[in-house]
Parts: structure tokens; C-alpha cells; sequence
């Protein structure tokens, strides 16, 4: 499975937040891709996200009116996604205004990670856990004990 993550903001190189992306990424089988893009208004931060999908890959757009899922039920989404023939995800992060209705229009799965307010770059480092968890919970791992 190859993973994109499209995110409006940069993190700083050896900040906390970027040592533990890195770790996860590190960790992961999966091939994960990060391309960040300066904050800007919402409509260039849109232009970026939605031109930045890779073609066929099934689009995942976080935001607080999103599904709130457990890590469980997204493993699973994804590999009935990869039983199906889908070989690639990418994950969309918008900036501190949220996604445009057209943004949110390209999803496949409109995903929330609560009602909790993140900062975007430990948000980052909760996605890539979440993205190597359910990597182990689909290839059985004793990562996941749930």
C-alpha cells in the first residue's frame, strides 16, 4: 500500500513532532509520502490538496464533521479498500480554516479524529501511528491489542 499525505503547514525538522513522524514512517511496511504546502487561503490551500491526489488512489479527508471511527473499523475500511484492488490512499489535511466543500467533495471517507482541537503537525504524528496501526491490525501484528 503506498500512502500520501497532502498537508497545508510545514513541520520543523527535528522538532518532537517531526521525530515521531518520522518514527511511524520508519516503522511502516507501507511506503508513506508527506507533501506539505505553506498556509495560504483556503482556496490556494485546495488548489494544492486537490491537485496533489494521485490518480486512483481512494482520498481520505480529515475533518471535524467527519465519521469518528475506531482504529479497528478503519483497518478494516482500508482492507476491504485493498480487496477491492485499491493500492493507494491519501490522507488530506487542510489548514487552520478546514477544507473547502470541494475538498470534502473528492473524499471517499470524510474521517474525524474527534472533538478535539489538534495542533496540525501533532495531528501529523497521530495520523502516521494510526496509518502504521492499522497496517499491524490488517497483518495481525501484536501492535494492536484491543
Amino acid at each position: 500500500m503506498k500512502i500520501t499525505i497532502l498537508a497545508i503547514g510545514k513541520c520543523k525538522k527535528g522538532s518532537a513532532e517531526a521525530e515521531l513522524i518520522a518514527e511511524y514512517v520508519k516503522r511502516s511496511a507501507w511506503k508513506i509520502e508527506i507533501k506539505e504546502h505553506d498556509n495560504a487561503s483556503q482556496e490556494q490551500e485546495a488548489a494544492f490538496l486537490q491537485a496533489n491526489i494521485p490518480a486512483g488512489a481512494k482520498v481520505i479527508v480529515l475533518d471535524e464533521r467527519g465519521e469518528n471511527m475506531s482504529s479497528v473499523d478503519l483497518a478494516h475500511k482500508v482492507q476491504k479498500w485493498q480487496i477491492d484492488g485499491c493500492s493507494e490512499l491519501c490522507f488530506l489535511i487542510g489548514g487552520a480554516d478546514g477544507h473547502l466543500a470541494t475538498t470534502r467533495d473528492k473524499a471517499n471517507l470524510l474521517l474525524s479524529f474527534g472533538k478535539l482541537t489538534l495542533p496540525h503537525m501533532l495531528m501529523r504524528a497521530v495520523l502516521a501511528e494510526q496509518i502504521y496501526r492499522i497496517q499491524t491490525i490488517i497483518t495481525g501484528h501484536p501492535y494492536h491489542r484491543a
